[in-house]
């Protein structure tokens, strides 16, 4: 069992229980997926970037990322239907855990100028998303080895009834917040 699940049961549980005043253990809160998105404008003129962006991908999160392509023509993006426009994976069970745990413990304190996320990027569902400028965060990415530094959003979607609830859990499991 993985870090951030154990801690998950240990100390996350007994604490959300106590501060929302649950009375059934499957009551509380928890991390169903994430979702790791990396979409590639510059695939328009280099499809090779594609495949760079899935090593890249595929290195961080040990999952093999799926090719998303453009529903619609946007003539003013020179993007027509059908397009590889992007890459995401989507993530749970123990590699959720272990990309979250990751996250919050390797990759964010290694943003230049890090003072913490921003409490207020949440769906109103309890959703979070989360913007990175780089990939180059994640210990796993040789640095000499990428063609172009690319950003990422990160989607941790939880079974949270609303925003109070999921900011709470994320908090319990590490996640750094801003102080308002």
């Amino acid at each position: 069992m993985s870090g951030l699940k154990q801690r998950y049961q240990e100390e996350v549980i007994p604490a959300m229980m106590d501060k929302f005043g649950y009375r059934n253990v499957m009551e509380v809160p928890k991390l169903e997926k994430v979702v790791v998105n990396v979409g590639l404008g510059e695939a328009i003129q280099n499809p090779k970037a594609i495949d760079a962006a899935i090593e890249d991908l595929k290195t961080i999160t040990g999952q093999q990322p799926v090719v998303t392509k453009a529903k619609k023509s946007v003539a003013a993006f020179k993007v027509r239907e059908g397009m590889r426009i992007g890459i995401k994976v989507t993530l749970r069970g123990n590699r959720m855990y272990d990309f979250v745990d990751r996250l919050v413990s390797i990759a964010l304190p290694r943003v230049r100028d890090f003072r913490g996320i921003s409490p207020r990027a949440f769906d109103g569902r309890g959703n979070y998303t989360l913007g990175l400028k780089e990939q180059l965060i994640f210990p796993e990415i040789n640095y000499d080895k990428i063609d172009k530094v690319r950003g990422m959003d990160v989607t941790i979607v939880t079974t949270a009834k609303n925003d109070e609830e999921a900011r709470e859990l994320l908090r319990l499991m590490g996640m750094p917040f801003k102080a308002h």
